[in-house]
Parts: C-alpha cells; sequence; structure tokens
C-alpha cells in the first residue's frame, strides 16, 4: 500500500503518518524503485493502535511508552494515569473518561486497544494460542478502523462461536512453512469457505471496509502456503457476494484433495 491508501485504511491523514515517521514513533518502510514507500499490513496494525491511543487522550511520548514499553510501563497503568488527569479537568472531558473506562472493562489484552463493540467479538469463542487466529484479529481491527458496520460485526458473531473454526486456524498454522503446491491449501480454502455464514457476506455486501491494495498487503502478511490458501478463499466469497458461485467449485476442491 502506498502512504494514502494506508492512511484512508486506518482513518488517519498522510501528513500525521509522516510526523510519526519523523518522531520515530512509526518506522518508515523501505521505498520501492520508483521512490514510493511501500506499506504492509503490519504497519498498518502499529498505526491502528497508534491512533486508537491519541484517540483516548494520550501523548505521543506517552504512545511510544505504551508500543515501546521503553519506560516499563503497562498499558494500563499509562490509561490509569491518564483517567486521574481526566478527572481534575472540565466537564467536556466526561465523554473521554467514558470512553477509557469502556476500554478498561474490555475482555481483552493489554495489546487489544480497541472499541468496546470489536472487543465484544474479539473475545467471542475458545480462547486460543493459534498465531493465525492473533494474525485474523489483527486483520478485524483494521477493518473496523476502516469502517465495518455494526451488521458485519454481529454476523462475525456467529463465525467467531463455531467450535470448528479454531481446528481451521489449527490447520493454517500447520501450512505455514509448506511449499504452494502442498495439497492441503485447496482442502483447507474449501473448508474456510463453507465455514463462512451467508449472512457474514450479506452484511459485508459488494462495497465492504476495503481500500486499493489492502488484498494485496493482506497476502503480503501470510506465509506463501498460507497466503494461498488466503487467496483462494477471498477468491470463492467474492463469487458468491456477486451470485456466480454455486458452490460447485468448492465441491470440485474439495474431491480434487
Amino acid at each position: 500500500m502506498r502512504i494514502g491508501e494506508i492512511a484512508a485504511l486506518v482513518g488517519v491523514t498522510s501528513r500525521a503518518i509522516r510526523h510519526y515517521h519523523h518522531i520515530g514513533l512509526l518506522p518508515e518502510p523501505e521505498r520501492r524503485a520508483n521512490g514510493y514507500r511501500s506499506y504492509g499490513v503490519r504497519d498498518a496494525v502499529v498505526l491502528a493502535r497508534i491512533r486508537r491511543l491519541t484517540e483516548l487522550g494520550l501523548g505521543l511520548d506517552e504512545v511510544r511508552d505504551v508500543l515501546g514499553d521503553t519506560a516499563g510501563r503497562e498499558l494500563m497503568e499509562v490509561l490509569a494515569e491518564l483517567d486521574a488527569d481526566l478527572a481534575r479537568q472540565e466537564a467536556g472531558i466526561r465523554e473521554r473518561r467514558r470512553r477509557l473506562a469502556a476500554l478498561l472493562e474490555a475482555p481483552v489484552s493489554d495489546e487489544e486497544t480497541v472499541p468496546p463493540a470489536l472487543a465484544e467479538l474479539l473475545g467471542t469463542g475458545p480462547p486460543t494460542g493459534s498465531p493465525s487466529a492473533d494474525r485474523d484479529r489483527e486483520h478485524l481491527t483494521l477493518l473496523d478502523a476502516a469502517g465495518m458496520g455494526g451488521e458485519v460485526r454481529a454476523a462475525l458473531m456467529r463465525l467467531a462461536e463455531d467450535p470448528a473454526v479454531p481446528v481451521l486456524y489449527e490447520r493454517l498454522d500447520a501450512l505455514a512453512g509448506a511449499p504452494v503446491g502442498d495439497p492441503r491449501i485447496v482442502r483447507l480454502a474449501a473448508d474456510l469457505v463453507a465455514a463462512v455464514p451467508d449472512e457474514v457476506l450479506a452484511a459485508i455486501g459488494p462495497d465492504g471496509p476495503v481500500v486499493p491494495g489492502f488484498g494485496e498487503a493482506l497476502l503480503d502478511d501470510w506465509a506463501p502456503a498460507q497466503a494461498e490458501v488466503v487467496r483462494l478463499v477471498m477468491a470463492s466469497l467474492a463469487e458468491r457476494m456477486a451470485g456466480t458461485g454455486d458452490g460447485a467449485s468448492t465441491g470440485d476442491e474439495r474431491s480434487a484433495g
């Protein structure tokens, strides 16, 4: 993604991103041969956290402490200090304190600095130590920053509660070092597509919260074999949303495996 694309995805300005680069808050990515910076999903994850923390009222030095833990302070400690400061200020900051209290009560870890509605979704389903599940949670956080609506979150609740989902994540984890031609790829992609309820696709719609360049950056965030699974899933779900997929290709892929 270019700087304008990642800015649109996370909901900040290109000027703010350049400032974060200047003060060392956000590492500057390598530039392509044409001179443009090339941002990936990892950059967007950090940028989304910076935006959320600044919206809560933290200064950039406090944000730096939270992200890098350079001062040895945990996020909850910093937020508690902010709450004490807000308590001494005028009534105009009461809405910020309410948002802070909601974050402190959210059923997620310190690093999951997300809005309460998204925290409820991320806290749904059984706990898992799957790296793929953790990565998917980060991607959901980015989609929420890009404008994922309440209908989409509600539809995803059913998917998160599916007991088969942790097993699918484990199968995706197992492909981390596999070649792109691994026969497990097609079978897993078909099973992942089958696990997505129709109401999720209906809620997302053809104009979902995606900006140009996000799909390519998403694939780059996975290992090659895992990225191939994600690519097949994205293609099949796009067919279903467009009304052109009749499920035949999914069946063929299963039988081919």
